[in-house]
């Protein structure tokens, strides 16, 4: 029986300018708690990424979505796909449109699921989930233990070098895999902008789970570095600018080269 209170709003958001607005599921882990990216555009707008999938995206956010609507997964982990299937344009890499099919990233909700040792193992890196992975849930009949994570089919798969227009703004594709295998970034080179979704963030970075690779997210770290950002909106916690980017990189780089 769920004994978590019910979240009278489930989405949070803010106008961070440029025609940029972020959402996030404040109820939520900061483990799993994914940075969603609504970018306004004149033919048609963007989304980077939809969240849980533990409450509808869509009808909470129906005001935003007024015209021609582009999904972008920037890979297929549970926090950034859960969305996806609300979406009638549905972009994601080649490496992971098959995964995003199956829902194949599917992770419980319910802690019960999870031993001391996979608990601890997210302890060590940074994540604290005794509380649980949800703080509330987003309606009475929600059950942690029921939850699934639901499939979609991409509309468009993308490779390297593709771009996403919007009409009057043109996103480059970088594969940035390490994450994992389809990992991507959107780059405006326009504004100097990066969507980076998990490939870096200013948070714990994950590279030891399931599809992650150590040695390629070092070449991805690295093309990081020589990027001429000037702002990166990340896939989890705050957005930040091209010094802290170049810590983060340093950081990662002095951990995992030395091996």
């Amino acid at each position: 029986m769920n004994t978590l209170q019910i979240a009278a709003q489930w989405f949070s958001r803010r106008a961070i300018g440029d025609g940029i607005t972020l959402l996030w599921e404040p109820h939520v882990s900061p483990l799993l708690r994914c940075n969603i990216w609504h970018v306004r555009g004149r033919n048609c707008d963007l989304l980077i990424d939809t969240g849980l999938g533990v409450a509808s995206l869509k009808a909470a956010a129906s005001d935003l979505f007024d015209k021609s609507l582009t999904a972008v997964a920037t890979h297929t982990h549970m926090d950034h796909m859960g969305g996806m299937h609300e979406f009638a344009t549905r972009y994601v890499h080649a490496a992971e449109a098959q995964a995003m099919y199956d829902a194949a990233n599917h992770l419980p909700l319910d802690m019960d699921a999870y031993d001391d040792a996979t608990q601890r193992a997210l302890q060590a890196v940074g994540y604290d989930v005794t509380a649980g992975l949800l703080t509330a849930v987003p309606r009475r009949d929600f059950d942690l233990a029921q939850h699934r994570l639901r499939p979609a089919a991409a509309t468009r798969v993308l490779e390297e070098g593709d771009i996403v227009d919007t009409g009057d703004r043109a996103f480059e594709v970088l594969h940035l895999p390490g994450h994992s295998p389809g990992s991507i970034g959107l780059w405006e080179a326009k504004t100097r902008t990066l969507f980076s979704g998990d490939a870096i963030y200013d948070g714990p970075l994950l590279d030891e789970i399931p599809g992650a690779d150590i040695a390629v997210y070092v070449a991805t770290m690295r093309r990081l570095r020589d990027l001429p950002v000037d702002v990166v909106h990340a896939g989890h916690d705050p957005s930040f600018g091209r010094a802290r980017l170049i810590e983060i990189v340093d950081a990662y780089l002095r951990k995992r080269v030395s091996m």
